[in-house]
């Protein structure tokens, strides 16, 4: 597999082992809730925090959300994202490799970048967390609109995501729920006693298949065959089923092209997808706003991240 080579790599990928364990303390002043509850929040180098987590935390973890320096060559008053290079890779080294040693087997991991490093870091997230277990390459719609001041606006984020082991992630990942706008098209407009549906555009497939290759005759009286260069999506006693069962859309005179109905009530919900868009999950221009309503400047933090990025994906 290839690798990622810098001048200082060979003492930088043995950086994590030479952390120091550090005890973590509680401050009584600043505790609150559940004591019992195992949250912590944590102040100090986030190196030195991620080592004096593997006793307690070690292969056990199994979501980690980081957004690490962009290394934008900005001027940032509460971190420092212009770094050289090879800097920059020095620093994001060992901190993925305790991230690794926190995973758990059937755990993710989601790092959002740019485009200033974010093929650099997909090289050594390779290396440090085996390219077979590479989930997808997110991209988070970040504008509402482009940035005129360029030629070719930058709209996007990344988010590399990876599982702690090869299939562990694809085989327990979660629905998401139909957003308003995808339950707005579930209907029921021939009071099916199924309750709303939906019906799929086409049902023909691409290719040539035989046995899904036979005329369907319309309520109305309409011979349909498959498109060119097409077939129907099932061989023709399946077909005979769906429409004894109700489940064939014709349209309202009886005379459209077979449609296969899609249940409101059997819907288990969405499954993600690697394009996030702004007005599903938020965008950097509100999440200006909720920080601003929350601590009354943006000064505090100055690219935060919009709640819904976090309450949609991650919760």
């Amino acid at each position: 597999m290839p690798t990622l080579d810098w001048l200082t790599r060979g003492e930088d990928i043995k950086a994590a082992a030479s952390v120091p364990y550090r005890l973590l303390e509680a401050d009584p002043v600043l505790s609150a809730g559940d004591q019992a509850s195992g949250n912590m929040l944590i102040q100090g180098d986030n190196l030195e925090a991620l080592k004096s987590l593997l006793p307690y935390y070690a292969g056990q973890v199994k979501c980690i959300y980081i957004d690490p320096p962009y290394n934008t060559r900005s001027a940032f008053e509460h971190y420092d994202d212009n770094l050289e290079h090879s800097q920059w890779l020095a620093m994001i080294w060992p901190r993925l490799e305790l991230l690794r040693e926190l995973l758990s087997d059937d755990g993710s991991i989601w790092v959002s970048i740019d485009d200033n490093e974010g093929h650099y870091l997909k090289v050594i997230m390779d290396e440090v967390f085996g390219r077979r277990n590479f989930v997808v390459n997110v991209l988070w719609q970040k504008r509402i609109g482009p940035d005129n001041r360029l030629a070719l606006g930058d709209a996007h984020d990344h988010i590399h995501v990876y599982e702690g082991s090869r299939g562990s992630f694809q085989s327990g990942a979660n629905k998401l729920p139909l957003t308003p706008k995808q339950l707005a098209e579930f209907k029921n407009p021939d009071d099916d006693p199924r309750g709303p549906w939906t019906s799929s555009s086409n049902f023909s497939a691409q290719g040539y298949r035989p046995n899904q290759m036979y005329e369907i005759v319309t309520p109305g009286g309409v011979t349909y065959s498959p498109p060119p260069g097409r077939c129907w999506v099932t061989i023709e006693p399946e077909f005979k089923r769906l429409l004894a069962e109700g489940r064939m859309w014709f349209g309202k005179d009886g005379k459209g092209m077979p449609r296969k109905k899609t249940y409101l009530r059997e819907q288990e919900g969405r499954t993600a997808w690697s394009w996030w868009t702004n007005d599903e999950v938020g965008n950097t221009q509100e999440s200006k706003k909720e920080i601003i309503a929350l601590f009354g400047s943006d000064d505090i933090f100055g690219t935060p991240k919009p709640e819904l990025f976090s309450t949609v994906y991650f919760k």
